[in-house]
């Protein structure tokens, strides 16, 4: 029976292409073809199933960047399980969230991020029952966490009864929202083929035997999304744990790489450390380039280099792909995100949802199969995102004749740092709680190395309160990149007439 599992998907590439190499994990060496992949994947599906895992069930991956992140994500889709994307860089509060709301009842992780899975195993205060552990640790960190690598090693190879696919959960991928909840956006096995679908037939970016680096942690769209297509494509991932912009060079030579996706702070510090003399780049096709407009500056230095670039607009909610611009309109269409994918619409719109003139502002809105189902838990967040089948983005963009759509400003104030996404809620409503604080509005500012960094505009309860004692608040109480670079202190935070911050002009006055 031809199913859209996703899971069912690499059975099919298995049987094609049994001895191109699918992954290539870096961090241990691994090598496995795709016969050796959809074998491991079997035993991790079989493995979950002996521990009474059934579909619909979440499983909670916070792993690195590895081969074992990849059979479990693959192994949860064919036997229907959820997979829930966790970000590693958050803390233990950020994390016991994520599990709570999931309902998560197992979670894979990797060895390094023992100490805070046991911290939140302790606490007691989520559903998970099964802790499965990918790699060791040190005796005295025992604390009966079960061994990934055993139960994958003791499980049959079988392929397991595919039982859901289509309009079934496929995984969970939180954001924070504008309130400063992380919202999980529910996608769906057939949404993610759709996505699959929708940037093979628009960009010439993954094929047979190609080789594709990712650099983007997988717990991001960024990194899963690519794996997809590689996978349905019969191309080799290759998977680098850590981003470095010297060592990225070394991986190009070494692996052949045929292209890979980066942020624009990525490629930036990339090029600040090429050495001509030293790095053969004459493998690359094309590089992707996502989650931030391209500076002139970094398009003139890829060109110079001979690499093509291909600048890509997507939302975790839209399932990834939004618009694109193939590197032929990269230079005449400087700063445009380019166009509509292929089975995928995307318009601008007024308030009132008619379609703006070519050159008016409006908010981007997008309409494709491959959207997110909703908001995991969040009917009412759902309803505001998604009205008649359009996905609302919150960017403000204007489209020219042509159909390109040039993105200038974000409705939700998102701020945007080296890939990462922050939402100055989350930041504001920890700095409000500092007794010295009476008002905060956080503002992006521009930062070359991460392109944007958070600014703190403070009004203060207390004349002693200093920037240090701020910035010191923050810690411990926000992942490290979304804490403040800096703060600035104001007599009042402008608004309007029904009390709505106006950062246009705190980015006016701190730009």
């Amino acid at each position: 029976m031809l199913t859209s599992n996703l899971g069912d998907l690499l059975r099919r590439r298995s049987l094609r292409n049994p001895t191109i190499e699918a992954v290539v994990d870096l961090g241990t060496g691994q090598r496995l073809d795709y016969r050796q992949l959809n074998a491991r994947v079997n035993q991790a599906s079989n493995a979950l199933l002996a521990l009474g895992l059934e579909p619909g069930e979440r499983i909670g991956l916070l792993a690195a960047t590895c081969s074992e992140f990849v059979e479990t994500y693959y192994a949860s889709a064919k036997i229907g399980t959820v997979t829930v994307l966790m970000n590693w860089r958050l803390l233990a509060d950020e994390l016991e969230f994520l599990l709570v709301d999931s309902g998560a009842t197992a979670l894979v992780f990797s060895a390094e991020f023992n100490g805070v899975v046991r911290d939140l195993h302790d606490r007691k205060t989520t559903s998970v029952r099964r802790w499965i552990r990918i790699g060791d640790v040190q005796p005295d960190a025992e604390w009966g966490a079960l061994s990934y690598g055993s139960l994958v090693a003791a499980a049959p190879r079988d392929e397991p009864t595919i039982r859901t696919g289509g309009d079934d959960l496929l995984c969970l991928c939180y954001s924070s929202g504008t309130t400063g909840r992380p919202k999980g956006a529910m996608l769906t096995h057939e949404g993610q083929l759709f996505a699959i679908l929708a940037q093979a037939a628009s960009i010439d970016g993954f094929h047979q035997r190609d080789r594709y680096l990712i650099a983007l942690p997988l717990f991001h769209l960024g990194g899963i999304l690519p794996l997809e297509n590689a996978m349905y494509a019969g191309s080799t991932v290759v998977l680098m744990r850590q981003f470095d912009p010297t060592l990225i060079w070394e991986v190009i030579a070494g692996e052949r790489v045929d292209s890979g996706l980066v942020v624009p702070s990525m490629l930036n510090a990339m090029l600040d450390r090429f050495d001509p003399l030293r790095h053969d780049c004459s493998s690359i096709k094309a590089l992707s380039v996502a989650a931030a407009p391209v500076p002139v500056t970094l398009l003139e230095q890829c060109r110079n280099k001979g690499i093509a670039l291909l600048q890509t607009y997507g939302l975790t909610e839209a399932g990834g792909p939004g618009t694109n611009l193939s590197a032929e309109d990269a230079e005449r269409k400087i700063g445009s995100a380019g166009k509509a994918y292929m089975l995928t619409d995307v318009k601008v719109v007024r308030a009132d949802a008619s379609t703006c003139d070519p050159g008016e502002p409006g908010e981007v809105v997008i309409r494709a199969r491959h959207l997110m189902k909703g908001y995991w838990n969040n009917p009412e967040a759902t309803a505001q995102t998604i009205v008649d089948g359009w996905l609302h983005t919150g960017d403000i963009a204007t489209s020219d004749d042509e159909g390109f759509i040039t993105i200038s400003d974000r409705i939700k104030d998102m701020i945007i740092s080296g890939g990462e996404n922050i939402y100055p809620a989350e930041l504001e409503n920890v700095i409000l709680s500092h007794p010295g604080v009476r008002e905060v509005a956080v503002i992006a500012r521009k930062s070359a190395r991460w392109g944007e960094t958070p600014l703190a505009c403070v009004v203060r309860a207390d004349d002693d309160l200093s920037a240090e004692d701020i910035l010191t608040w923050c810690t411990g109480k926000l992942a490290r990149y979304k804490q403040p670079s800096a703060v600035e202190f104001v007599d009042a935070i402008p608004r309007n007439p029904t009390g709505k911050a106006l950062k246009r002009i705190l980015r006016e006055q701190f730009a």
